[in-house]
């Protein structure tokens, strides 16, 4: 008898026919959300990462790109750019977050975005890119066709989520920005994180 298997949302979903003009996003957090969620690698699931701690709310639709991964392409392509050592990708797929005017309630779903930049973001030497994304057809956000539309506003609040979402109070931040690229050079990071991918999966 056939059995038929809910797809592991890393290795079994497409990025996109399109992509990186268009791609698919993997949604573990939403804004509303107390805890960071994040995909057990082996498993599929969604598992508890951590709390999240004190006010920090993440402030967009917050996964990655399936079948990425942010690895040797990624590290010397941020180096290159940021002018930083940089010790290697972080071995995770490749962060996004997706702008939505409507209210999303949970994560563990599918959205098609449209990547419009993005933040070169290393911790600890390590390069973990961070996407900035529209959802398709959204009728406020899909006017942004580059991240200069971006209102500064959002920017900044995504910033400090990701300067700040590990510390403890008392804790200086281990991660940097050191650049904030829009749509060609994100689209150029997705190409590289899929050839990574393809480097290190498909075998």
């Amino acid at each position: 008898m056939n059995r038929q298997y809910k797809a592991h949302p890393w290795h079994g979903i497409s990025p996109g026919d399109n992509a990186p003009v268009t791609v698919t996003a993997f949604i573990e957090i939403v804004p509303t959300d107390t805890v960071k969620y994040e995909i057990d690698k082996n498993s599929g699931y969604l598992i508890i990462d951590r709390p999240q701690k004190f006010s920090n709310m993440v402030p967009a639709l917050y996964g990655f790109v399936p079948q990425t991964y942010c690895a040797e392409s990624i590290a010397e392509f941020a180096e290159l750019k940021s002018g930083k050592k940089v010790i290697r990708g972080d071995g995770d797929p490749l962060d996004i977050c997706v702008f939505s005017e409507r209210t999303i309630t949970h994560g563990d779903i599918i959205v098609p975005a449209i990547p419009i930049g993005g933040f070169r973001l290393l911790d600890k030497g390590e390069a973990d890119d961070k996407i900035i994304a529209v959802m398709k057809n959204d009728e406020f956000y899909g006017q942004w066709r580059d991240v200069s539309d971006c209102p500064e506003s959002y920017i900044n609040r995504l910033k400090h989520y990701f300067l700040t979402y590990k510390n403890l109070p008392d804790e200086d931040s281990s991660c940097e920005i050191t650049n904030i690229y829009g749509r060609d050079e994100a689209q150029e990071v997705i190409r590289k994180a899929m050839e990574d991918y393809k480097n290190h999966f498909d075998h």
